[in-house]
């Protein structure tokens, strides 16, 4: 079965902490340069997967071969080519989700218009940031907590696998803290195909296939990985 692969274009400054962050959590990752320098600085950072190609060339975007299950992120640093690289990639791969980051509000507009699934505008997730820090600061430092590459905490999706002993458990009968874990919401199968917050104020039984979303350190959710197999 193809995993998903995430094909990063560009690398400066713009991409560096997302790439490493999504090299960190173990994304498949293609990083797409247009120059040696480029190409030289993501291998001192360690990643292997580096293509150096003109992209202003389709047929050479075409000869990535991205499925269309793959991710595309557009953030070389010229905001212009970043627009016309969108352009190109939505008309060789229509089927693909096109991240792109965008400096301005008509770069955005460009962007959308140029076929971008999701435009990420660095001013307004600045003045965001600014506004939760002032507002938020303890929100604000869980959630960086959680976003960084140096931490371990994390959230994680864990599926309850055939005849393990959680099958036919209701969730108030089951002590996640007890594994040192968060249980934060859960894909209740019997419910719903969405999301659910645990918050909800339903009683959810857990099933297998049922799909949990929970919170802690790395190696605690490791741990209550291997332990629901048992």
């Amino acid at each position: 079965m193809h995993r998903t692969k995430i094909f990063i274009f560009g690398y400066s400054k713009r991409s560096i902490f997302l790439t490493k962050s999504l090299h960190t959590k173990e994304f498949r990752i293609t990083i797409v340069v247009s120059n040696q320098e480029e190409y030289q600085n993501a291998q001192k950072e360690g990643f292997m997967d580096i293509v150096v190609i003109d992209m202003t060339d389709d047929n050479l975007l075409y000869s990535l071969d991205a499925k269309p299950i793959d991710d595309l992120v557009c953030v070389v640093e010229d905001s212009h080519f970043n627009v016309f690289l969108t352009l190109s990639l939505h008309a060789i791969y229509p089927q693909n989700r096109i991240i792109a980051l965008s400096d301005s509000f008509h770069t955005t507009q460009k962007l959308k218009m140029a076929g971008a699934s999701k435009v990420i505008d660095l001013y307004q997730v600045s003045s965001n940031r600014i506004y939760n820090i002032l507002n938020k600061p303890v929100t604000t430092h869980f959630i960086d907590s959680l976003l960084s590459f140096e931490d371990d905490l994390s959230l994680r999706e864990i599926t309850i696998p055939d005849n393990s002993f959680l099958d036919k458990v209701m969730v108030d009968d089951f002590d996640f803290s007890a594994h040192k874990i968060i249980l934060i919401g859960m894909i209740d199968r019997r419910l719903s195909e969405q999301f659910l917050f645990i918050t909800s104020g339903i009683e959810h039984r857990l099933d297998r296939g049922d799909v949990l979303v929970c919170m802690g350190y790395n190696e605690d959710l490791d741990r209550f990985g291997k332990f629901i197999l048992e």
